[in-house]
């Protein structure tokens, strides 16, 4: 499923947009930042995704002296979104490290500390500019281990924004889960909730392996309930997919900012058609969860894909091919459905920007048609 839209040309340019792009993150980051809240009557606690790495990443630099944090604004200015707030003071200037903005630069420095020993935390501002890194992610990062015969490993995370945001346009909006998660040696967390984040992150730091770590600016300021458990310094996830609600007519198989956006839509699609939607939440890209896409599949015999990413060579057609190549496919009712972002670079207009990312009502329409469901 793709939108059909004028495409809009970008009004930010070069290192002008990094600039409005950083002020634009000040103020939500300032406006929407909360610190994690404890109640006495209850095991949960409410944390924000932003507090969620941010005592993620405290908790790896105090646990493991190799672990440092390096990017444009990470130190003094805490960080463009306020993810690493207080880790200079904390821990000082050796283990976070700001940088001019040169992602080449700092990024091929990073990978070269990591084949050292080390294990550097790299932030891009946006994942849009990683691909002024991408020769350092895909040829150093990624492809070491194989090509030295498994002797020479890679420890790293590169994190960052990734995918929709609100009126930065194309050079800061895309999603690039899909392209991350086609290359050979590179692991792709896609974190949703405050848990998420906090439980993926600490996992992607001490794997061996480099990881992808994407996350997405709108969701930074976002409460969520998170357990007991996950509050350890102990506390790690799986690289697997989790079932966000349990349903028995449609599978809503999606990740990061559009698991709320499915959720939304199961309400919807509960209260005014009676359908019952299992809300399927991937966290991870690469590895990918097949096992549990198939489970739903044979639960529900129907299956919606939903992304943020250009409909052509998506995660969603990704997922089309397993089931289709398995077991999975022998359970479906009806074709499987794909919703993706639009087949065009993120426009500046607010009006074709809504157009441009999935949203409820989109997967609405999505679920009703492979039921057909008027």
């Amino acid at each position: 499923m793709s939108l059909r839209l004028p495409v809009a040309r970008s009004v930010l340019q070069g290192c002008g947009a990094r600039s409005i792009a950083a002020v634009r993150a000040q103020a939500l980051a300032s406006s929407r930042f909360a610190t994690a809240r404890r109640y006495a009557s209850s095991k949960t606690t409410t944390m924000t995704v932003r507090d969620a790495l941010n005592s993620a990443m405290a908790e790896e630099l105090d646990r493991d002296d190799d672990v440092f944090i390096i990017g444009e604004e990470v130190a003094q200015y805490n960080g463009a979104y306020k993810v690493t707030k207080g880790l200079l003071d904390r821990f000082g200037e050796r283990r976070v490290v700001d940088t001019p903005i040169t992602e080449y630069g700092f990024a091929g420095l990073a990978v070269g500390a990591a084949l050292k020993g080390l294990k550097p935390i790299v932030e891009f501002m946006s994942f849009n500019f990683s691909m002024q890194a991408i020769d350092a992610v895909v040829n150093s990062a990624a492809k070491t281990h194989y090509m030295s015969g498994g002797t020479q490993k890679c420890q790293i995370v590169f994190r960052g924004t990734n995918g929709s945001a609100v009126g930065v346009a194309a050079q800061h909006s895309q999603d690039y889960s899909a392209w991350y998660g086609s290359i050979p040696g590179l692991k792709v967390l896609v974190p949703y909730s405050a848990e998420d984040a906090r439980g993926l992150l600490k996992a992607a730091i001490r794997d061996p392996n480099p990881v992808v770590f994407l996350e997405n600016e709108l969701l930074y300021g976002e409460s969520f309930e998170v357990s007991e458990e996950a509050l350890s310094p102990d506390f790690t996830l799986p690289y697997t997919a989790k079932v966000e609600r349990e349903g028995s007519d449609v599978s809503i198989v999606t990740y990061t900012r559009n698991v709320q956006f499915s959720l939304e839509a199961a309400e919807i699609l509960q209260r005014d058609h009676g359908i019952s939607a299992e809300v399927i939440n991937l966290r991870s890209i690469r590895p990918l969860d097949v096992d549990a896409i198939i489970k739903t599949v044979k639960k529900t015999n129907h299956l919606v894909t939903v992304e943020s990413t250009f409909p052509s060579f998506g995660v969603g057609s990704e997922i089309v091919a397993q089931i289709m190549e398995s077991e999975g496919f022998d359970y479906l009712d009806a074709p499987i459905k794909r919703v993706t972002g639009a087949d065009v670079p993120t426009p500046y207009a607010k009006e074709l920007e809504d157009f441009a990312f999935p949203d409820a009502p989109t997967i609405v329409r999505a679920v009703k048609d492979i039921l057909s469901v008027e």
